[in-house]
């Protein structure tokens, strides 16, 4: 495991501060859309979120509340996603703390020369009376700078 050369980036083991997210009618509606799902669980004063929908988490989230990656935006890949939910998906009106931990960082040699960085952090998701409720786990990948040497 290495650590990345960004000094504004966050160690691993870095927590980020807690942030709510309120789970809208409208919103899961957008999403099965945006899904081109027309599965009656996502629709309705009690709908359930799609597995995938706490992805949007990230939009509620308010300034410098994320941990730091450190990767240039520009070279920046989201590799691997998975979701982990403890119990019924949440559903309309339910309100979840989300925070992040950054849980590894590693390099590995790309294939066209260069260092390939990977960062992989862990959102937890919890109620109002703080059970976890689902957990996201992400893999950053910074590509190696062009021109790179191995």
């Amino acid at each position: 495991m290495t650590s990345t050369s960004n000094p504004e980036a966050s160690p691993v083991g870095a927590t980020g501060q807690p942030w709510d997210m309120v789970i809208e009618q409208g919103k899961i509606r957008e999403f099965a859309a945006a899904m081109q799902s027309d599965n009656p669980a996502y629709q309705g004063p009690d709908a359930i979120i799609p597995p995938t929908f706490l992805v949007n988490a990230a939009h509620w989230a308010p300034a410098g509340v994320r941990v730091t990656v450190g990767f240039e935006r520009k070279r920046l890949l989201h590799g691997e996603q998975e979701y982990t939910f403890i119990g019924p998906p949440p559903k309309v009106g339910d309100v979840l703390t989300a925070q992040e931990r950054l849980v590894d960082r590693y390099e590995k040699p790309g294939k066209r020369g260069g260092q390939m960085r990977f960062a992989v952090v862990l959102t937890e998701y919890r109620d109002r009376d703080g059970n976890l409720v689902a957990q996201a786990q992400a893999t950053f990948i910074e590509r190696a700078a062009r021109g790179a040497s191995q």
